[in-house]
């Protein structure tokens, strides 16, 4: 295969810009605990409909591969984006919140985990290795963009006196738009060259699993858990506070962006250790100022920055070091394996954390993120004091 480097701007630019437009509708489902609680449910059942999200993400790993070896990754995005269609606008359409909306959340995570995991794919068969790091961090700033929009649908709707549902019927629209363009960019990235191969197996799994890219895939899991925890319940936490949840997700977005967008590019090429161990020591803050700190509006725009920072970056850093650490010959299997727990953390720890809502409060959950967050930054600081120890090690060996 023949990377392309640099890959043309236009091209890459209608690629981001469909990724941002199906990406609206993983971000309205932050608004969900919202919509269930109008509905008479609480945080336990908005977690319940979330993780079911994470049982189809494994069928959508595991499939993709396939999809894309006999469509063409644009076009498999194209095709699977369809179920984010169907997913928004059965949140807003089926009534209550039972049975149903969880059908609605295993067709999300469909449409989702294929896209989710064929994205940083399409990237290594438009970049040359050098280069992924800075086009992986254009890709997450893009796909944060959507993310983060789509909660502030929500808070637009309501503030011209529309309702919730808007934001959801919205998000469905600019996914349907999103899947053309992806369609339509199928025949053109066929043109950059054949695609790797994708599948994933069980030897090719264990491949990844001992080697070094093992630390990045166990941190993206971690790394969810906190982002999923905080972000699907926000709405939650904000009125526990007497606080707008618009702030959180403006805050976040816009911080997300600007250091995806801006510096991800210099932040990466520093040592990714380094790096790694600095941002995630920066998320760990960022969560304890929500569990301490926060009393206002200042103090609670200013941890969803630091969140948005030390989150949004740590992710790029991660996703490169998963690519290059990986074993010769499985780079598309590792990010195939740093996809799936990412999907784990995001999508199944919300149903963990909406039990510890309703029988033990707000207060423990973010205790309960303090300590993941805590153990994502001590893997960090672990891997960097090996590194140093090892050059002392070997030059004791006899």
């Amino acid at each position: 295969m023949q990377s392309k480097s640099p890959v043309s701007s236009r091209l890459f630019g209608l690629f981001c810009l469909a990724s941002f437009l199906l990406s609206l509708s993983y971000g309205s489902t932050f608004l969900l605990s919202l919509l269930i609680h109008t509905r008479g449910g609480n945080e336990h059942d908005a977690g319940s409909v979330i993780s079911t999200a994470m049982l189809s993400t494994f069928v959508a790993v595991v499939i993709s591969g396939h999809l894309s070896d006999a469509l063409g990754a644009a076009r498999a995005v194209a095709g699977m984006g369809l179920l984010l269609v169907v997913a928004c606008l059965g949140f807003a359409l089926t009534p209550g919140f039972g049975q149903g909306l969880r059908v609605f959340g295993l067709a999300l995570g469909l449409g989702w985990g294929v896209f989710y995991t064929l994205g940083p794919i399409i990237v290594t068969l438009l970049v040359a290795p050098q280069h992924r790091a800075r086009y992986f961090a254009l890709l997450s700033g893009s796909m944060m963009s959507g993310i983060g929009a789509g909660p502030l649908l929500g808070r637009a709707a309501s503030a011209l006196g529309l309702p919730l549902t808007t934001a959801f019927h919205i998000a469905a629209c600019a996914s349907l738009v999103g899947v053309l363009m992806f369609w339509r960019l199928g025949t053109r990235l066929k043109q950059q060259g054949t695609a790797p191969v994708a599948k994933i197996s069980w030897v090719a799994a264990r491949r990844v699993l001992s080697s070094k890219a093992a630390f990045a895939i166990l941190m993206v899991g971690l790394g969810g858990c906190v982002f999923g925890g905080l972000s699907s319940f926000q709405t939650s936490y904000a009125a526990a506070q007497s606080l707008d949840y618009s702030l959180f997700f403006l805050g976040f977005l816009s911080a997300a962006i600007t250091s995806r967008l801006l510096i991800a590019g210099f932040v990466v090429k520093r040592d990714a250790y380094v790096t790694a161990c600095v941002l995630s020591g920066l998320m760990l803050v960022s969560v304890l100022m929500f569990a301490f700190t926060v009393s206002g509006t200042f103090s609670y725009l200013l941890a969803a920055i630091t969140l948005g920072v030390g989150y949004g970056l740590t992710y790029s850093v991660i996703n490169g070091l998963v690519a290059n650490e990986a074993p010769a010959g499985t780079t598309s299997q590792a990010l195939l394996l740093f996809s799936l727990a990412y999907f784990v953390g995001v999508f199944g720890f919300p149903l963990l954390a909406g039990h510890i809502i309703v029988t033990y409060g707000l207060p423990s959950l973010l205790l309960s993120l303090v300590a993941v967050a805590l153990f994502n930054w001590l893997i960090t600081l672990a891997r960097l004091i090996w590194r140093r120890a090892s050059p002392h090690k070997i030059l004791q060996l006899p």
